[in-house]
């Protein structure tokens, strides 16, 4: 089926190693028509928690969901249910979170065997991604083969990085052999919100440079000018940069070869130590944010100093990308910590005076769904709140596309 211009829907699918998350989008006003989760696929203990936002209507069902096939059908059931079937003539696509898509991929993409291959190809480099995309989308194709399935790609944002940001400082011969270069990851995030950033500001993305920060258990950092990427904190694989609720960030490469050699560590024991048991979650024991906070109002040292470190790490990115880019007209928080940790804004901040960063007290200790400015008035740059909306921008490109090629 094409899309004609009573196709006017887009699913979104996001599927991960064990879960599916999806919104039903009308793009006529970008509304959400259905939205849900399906977790511990595989398990006994499966479950899929659907919401109609039309109606209101919430259902939950509990039970073994055998793999992504049986799960993308539980879905479709629901969504049968509401009125907003599959074989609805008023789907024009289904869009993919695609976490890995390399250089080959700088734009969404309507999958075809090609891609499909190239994706699979990119699996050395994103293992615990890319496999599970991969199977979201063929379990979609199988659901809907004359529908168009596009590929959404966290990295192709990223592309337009120059080399002089994207290389590492090794052999090129030897990186271009495995593909080693800064790809960087959460690009529909930074899309989103710089282009968001821009519109808060009154001014086209093609007329503002801003830093955006990405912050939730997965962090990560970018420097945006008049509207392309030029250079972001995550690398090769996603454990480069910030601190994060269960990654290090960066790190001495030589601690890996002293954790092998003296620690007597194994490649695979060093990969979960370093993405599993990390970052904040490594130094107090807690990766929530929220519960950080409660323990340092406690008087607790060790979460005191996880918080400080993972500060530190944070005022390095911002002042390095204020440099990186010579004139900065913003820097955006957003994601879970970004969008809701008024101490994290206020921290980060603090003592960039100079730079011509600052936030309001009372601004910033406001909570709120939409974005906004927390910076004193007539502040130089524009500290910001831009809650993310990864769903929307993947049901958007989606439409955009499918709309171009029909």
């Amino acid at each position: 089926m094409s899309a004609t211009r009573a196709a006017h829907r887009v699913l979104v699918l996001n599927s991960g190693s064990s879960s599916v998350k999806y919104q039903l989008l009308d793009m006529r006003d970008a509304s959400r028509l259905a939205a849900g989760l399906v977790e511990r696929i595989g398990e006994q203990t499966s479950r899929l928690k659907h919401s109609c936002l039309a109606t209101g209507e919430t259902r939950e069902h509990t039970g073994p969901i055998a793999d992504h096939d049986a799960a993308l059908k539980a879905v479709a059931e629901e969504l049968t249910r509401d009125g907003l079937g599959l074989d609805s003539p008023e789907l024009a696509a289904i869009g993919h979170r695609v976490v890995h898509g390399g250089m080959f991929f700088t734009e969404p993409t309507v999958v075809d065997d090609e891609v499909l291959a190239e994706i699979e190809r990119l699996i050395p480099v994103a293992p615990l991604h890319n496999p599970a995309n991969l199977t979201g989308i063929r379990t979609a194709q199988a659901l809907r083969p004359d529908l168009p399935q596009v590929a959404v790609f966290d990295t192709a944002f990223h592309t337009t990085m120059p080399e002089s940001a994207a290389r590492y400082a090794i052999d090129p011969k030897t990186a271009d052999r495995h593909r080693i270069r800064r790809y960087g990851f959460h690009g529909t995030s930074h899309a989103y919100v710089s282009r968001e950033t821009a519109r808060l500001l009154g001014k086209d993305p093609s007329e503002v440079n801003v830093i955006v920060l990405h912050l939730g258990n997965g962090a990560s950092a970018s420097a945006v000018e008049k509207g392309r990427c030029v250079d972001t904190s995550m690398g090769m694989t996603p454990l480069e940069g910030l601190v994060m609720g269960t990654r290090s960030g960066d790190l001495d490469p030589a601690v890996i070869f002293h954790l092998a050699r003296v620690g007597g560590m194994s490649m695979d024991e060093i990969d979960t130590l370093l993405n599993k048991r990390s970052g904040l979650f490594g130094l107090c024991g807690d990766n929530d944010m929220r519960e950080i906070r409660r323990r340092i109002d406690e008087g607790d040292e060790e979460a005191a100093l996880a918080f400080d470190i993972y500060i530190h790490r944070l005022k390095k990115y911002i002042g390095a990308y204020y440099a990186v880019l010579g004139q900065v007209d913003a820097v955006a928080f957003t994601a879970g910590v970004g969008e809701n940790a008024a101490p994290v804004r206020e921290a980060a901040i603090s003592g960039l005076a100079g730079l011509g960063l600052a936030v309001d007290p009372e601004l910033n200790a406001v909570r709120a769904d939409r974005a906004r400015i927390v910076s004193p008035k007539g502040a130089r740059v524009a500290v910001a709140v831009v809650p993310t909306d990864e769903e929307l921008e993947i049901a958007t490109q989606t439409y955009a596309l499918v709309g171009k090629n029909n």
